[in-house]
C-alpha cells in the first residue's frame, strides 16, 4: 500500500428482504426461528433502490400503513400489503435510512386508528417518546471468537459461575450534571469490565435491557423485546459492551420477561384492535396484581415471537444466557390472583399446560442452538424438574434460582444471635433438597428494595457486628453448593436500599468497613474460581459433606467441599454468634495439615484481628463421625476456611 493511502473497507450492500409463503406458513406453525429477520424493519433493495422493508403481524386489522419521519407522518402515503391469510403485512419503502422514527398505523375493523410501535423493532425512541427507529445491525466487528468457542466446550454445571447482577442506569452516574446521568453502553463497558476483572466475577446479569417506557419498572414491563434500550445508546453500542466483556472473559446474562408485558397504548396490548399477543379472556390474559398483560401461550405465533426473541439475543448480540423472570407466574394459572380472577385448566387444576409446553419448546430450541447457553429460571415454588431433561418431562432449564435458600438465609441472618440456636436448621435445610435441581444461590435486587433493608442492615447488632455477620454469611454462601449471584453494591455492603434513580454509594469505599467488605468478597471470589471443589460438583452429595450440622447451641456450622479428584478440598467453619470459641474441636476426614485460606476477622477485612493458625495438624480423635480432629481458635462472628 502506498504511503498516505487509506485501506477502504468494503461496505456490504443490503440484501432484498421479502416474506414468502413458506415464511408465513412456518410462522403460523410457531417454528420460524429467524422470523425477526423478516418482521420489523430491515435494510433492503428493490429494483436497484435502497430502503427499508417493513413487515408486521396484524391479522385483525382492516388496513395498515407505515408512518414516520421519512414521510412527515402522512397517514395514507404508504399502505401495506396483506401477504396472506396469516395476517402479515409488508411494504418496501425506498430512501429510508437508519435512525428514522416510524410507527405502524393500524385501522381496526371498527374504524379506529391505532399508532403502534413495531413489536420487532431493533431500536426505539428515547423515552418519553415511544416510536420505533430504523436500525441496521450488520457490520459490527465482533472480536470474541475465543470466548464463544470456549463456551461450547465447557459444561456450565461444572465451571465457576459467580454473577454480578447489575442495573446500568444506577450502577454509576455520569458526573456531567445531566438529568439522568446515564453512561452510554460504551462508557459503562470501560468502567464495568475493569471492576469485574478486579473482583473476579465470572458473569454479569444486566437488568432492564429490552426497551421499556417506565424507569421504575426496572425493565420488567417491556414494550420492545427486540430493542436494547436507547437510554444508553444504539444497538451497536450494546454490541460493543458485550464484546468488551467477552474479550475480558466475562459472560453476559440478560433478564428476560416472557411472563407479561406492559399495557401502554403504543405497545403490544390489543395490538390490531383486538387481543393478539395476550389471551382474550382477562382471567388468562391479565395480571391484576401487576397491571400487565399475559402472553397467550396457546397461540403459535406468540410462542414464535418469544422463542425467536431468545434466539435473537443469543445470535445477534452473543448473549450467554437468559434469566427468565417470574416463571412461577406462568406455570400457575392462579398466581397472584383471587377467586374469580383465574380460569382452571381442562382438568380443573391450576397448572398452565400451555406455558409448560412453551417452556419445553423454548429451552429445547434455545439450548440446542448453542451448546453451553444458559436458561435460568426465577421459579419460587417446588415445581418438579425445572432443570430436568425435557425427555424426562422436565422443563429443560439449565439452572433454577434457589429462592428457598435465599429466604432461609435472609431470615436466619436477620435474627439476634440469641435466637439463632432455635432456628439452626434453617441454614442446613437447603442441602436436603439440593440434588433435586441445578441451583443458583441468589441475593438479588429483590432482597434490597421495598423496605427490606440492604444486606448489611438486615444484620443484627452494632455497626461492626453487622459487617462481621455479613462476612460470615457471605462465606456460608460461597461454601454452599450452587452457583452464586450478588446484586451490585452488596459486594461492598451498600447501606441504603437500592433505587434505580441514584447511583450506588461508591463513597462508602472510603470507609474501612466497606472497603474491607469489598476486599473480603474479592477474596471469596478468588477462592471460588481457584478451587474446583467449590464449583465442579454442585448438584450432588459427592461434592459436599457436613462435618457438624447440629451444633445449634453454639450456632456453629462446619462442612467441606470435595473435589472430583479428591485433591485440594476446602473446609468451612462458621461461627454465627458474638462469642469466640477457643480450641473449638472439628471432626475431619484426613490426618494431615489443614492450611488456612481465609480468616474473616482479619483487620484488612474490617475485623478485630483475631489470629488463626496458618496450619493445623489433625490428631487421632474421633469427632462427629469423622476419624480425626483439629482444634481451631474461632473468632466471634468468625469464618475460617481451610484447604486439605
Amino acid at each position: 500500500m502506498a504511503l498516505g493511502t487509506v485501506k477502504k473497507t468494503a461496505v456490504k450492500q443490503p440484501e432484498t428482504v421479502f416474506i414468502s409463503e413458506a415464511d408465513q406458513y412456518v410462522f403460523g406453525q410457531g417454528s420460524h426461528y429467524d422470523i425477526y429477520k423478516k418482521l420489523g424493519a430491515h435494510p433492503s433493495v428493490e429494483n436497484g433502490q435502497q430502503g427499508y422493508y417493513f413487515a408486521v403481524w396484524a391479522p385483525h386489522a382492516m388496513d395498515v400503513f407505515v408512518v414516520g419521519e421519512f414521510n412527515n407522518w402522512n397517514e395514507t402515503q404508504y399502505p401495506m400489503h396483506c401477504l396472506g391469510k396469516g395476517g402479515i403485512h409488508g411494504l418496501f419503502i425506498p430512501g429510508v435510512k437508519a435512525g428514522e422514527l416510524y410507527k405502524f398505523l393500524i385501522v381496526t375493523e371498527d374504524g379506529r386508528k391505532l399508532y403502534k410501535a413495531d413489536p420487532f423493532a431493533n431500536y426505539a425512541e428515547l423515552r418519553p417518546g415511544n416510536a420505533s427507529k430504523t436500525a441496521d445491525l450488520f457490520g459490527f466487528s465482533w472480536q470474541d471468537t475465543a470466548w464463544m468457542k470456549k463456551q461450547t466446550v465447557e459444561d456450565p454445571q461444572k465451571k465457576p459461575i459467580a454473577i454480578y447482577e447489575c442495573h446500568i442506569g444506577s450502577w454509576m452516574k455520569h458526573p456531567d450534571g445531566t438529568e439522568d446521568g446515564f453512561y452510554t453502553y460504551r462508557e459503562f463497558a470501560d468502567r464495568l469490565v475493569a471492576y469485574l476483572k478486579e473482583m473476579q466475577f465470572t458473569h454479569v446479569e444486566l437488568m432492564g435491557i429490552a426497551e421499556h417506557p417506565f424507569d421504575g419498572s426496572w425493565g420488567y414491563q417491556v414494550t420492545g423485546y427486540y430493542a436494547p434500550t436507547s437510554r444508553y445508546g444504539e444497538p451497536k453500542d450494546f454490541m460493543y459492551l458485550v464484546n468488551e466483556l467477552h474479550k475480558n472473559n466475562v459472560g453476559v446474562i440478560l433478564d428476560w420477561v416472557p411472563a407479561h408485558f406492559a399495557t401502554d397504548a403504543f405497545g403490544l396490548a390489543d395490538f390490531d384492535g383486538q387481543p393478539l399477543f395476550e389471551h382474550p379472556d382477562k382471567r388468562l390474559g391479565e395480571h391484576p396484581e401487576w397491571g400487565t398483560k399475559i402472553f397467550n401461550y396457546q397461540k403459535n405465533e406468540v410462542q414464535n415471537f418469544l422463542i425467536a426473541n431468545a434466539l435473537f439475543w443469543q445470535r445477534e448480540y452473543h448473549i450467554d444466557g437468559l434469566r427468565v423472570d417470574a416463571v412461577a407466574s406462568m406455570l400457575y394459572l392462579d398466581y397472584g390472583k383471587k377467586d374469580g380472577e383465574w380460569l382452571p385448566n381442562k382438568d380443573g387444576g391450576n397448572k398452565n399446560y400451555d406455558a409448560i409446553a412453551f417452556f419445553k419448546h423454548l429451552n429445547s430450541v434455545v439450548c440446542g442452538s448453542r451448546k453451553g447457553f444458559m436458561m435460568i429460571a426465577e421459579e419460587s415454588t417446588a415445581w418438579p424438574k425445572v432443570t430436568g431433561d425435557v425427555k424426562d418431562d422436565g422443563l429443560g432449564f439449565t439452572f433454577k434460582w434457589n429462592m428457598g435458600w435465599m429466604h432461609d438465609f435472609c431470615e436466619y441472618m436477620k435474627l439476634d444471635p440469641y435466637f439463632r440456636a432455635n432456628n439452626h436448621y434453617a441454614m442446613t435445610f437447603a442441602m436436603t433438597y439440593n440434588d433435586s435441581e441445578n441451583y443458583i444461590l441468589p441475593l438479588s435486587h429483590d432482597e434490597v428494595v421495598h423496605l427490606k433493608c440492604s444486606m448489611v442492615n438486615k444484620m443484627p447488632g452494632y455497626t461492626v457486628d453487622k459487617y462481621a455477620n455479613l462476612r460470615v454469611g457471605y462465606t456460608y454462601m460461597f461454601g454452599h453448593s450452587g452457583k452464586k449471584l450478588l446484586f451490585m453494591g452488596q459486594e461492598f455492603a451498600q447501606e441504603r436500599e437500592w433505587s434505580e434513580a441514584r447511583e450506588l454509594d461508591w463513597g462508602l469505599l472510603q470507609e474501612p468497613l466497606n472497603k474491607g467488605m469489598q476486599e473480603y468478597v474479592k477474596e471469596l471470589l478468588k477462592l471460588y474460581n481457584a478451587y474446583p471443589c467449590l464449583h465442579e460438583i454442585d448438584n450432588s452429595w459427592d461434592g459436599f459433606c457436613w462435618l457438624n450440622s447440629d451444633d445449634k447451641d453454639r450456632s456453629i456450622y462446619s462442612f467441606y467441599r470435595r473435589s472430583a479428584d479428591g485433591k485440594k478440598n476446602v473446609m468451612f467453619v462458621l461461627n454465627m454468634t458474638p462469642v469466640a470459641r477457643e480450641a473449638y474441636q472439628v471432626g475431619v476426614p484426613k490426618k494431615k495439615k489443614y492450611q488456612l485460606l481465609l480468616n474473616s476477622d482479619e483487620k484488612r477485612f474490617g475485623g478485630n484481628g483475631a489470629e488463626i493458625k496458618e496450619e493445623i495438624m489433625a490428631y487421632n480423635k474421633k469427632c462427629n463421625f469423622q476419624p480425626y480432629s483439629i482444634d481451631i481458635d474461632l473468632p466471634a462472628y468468625g469464618a475460617a476456611v481451610f484447604m486439605f
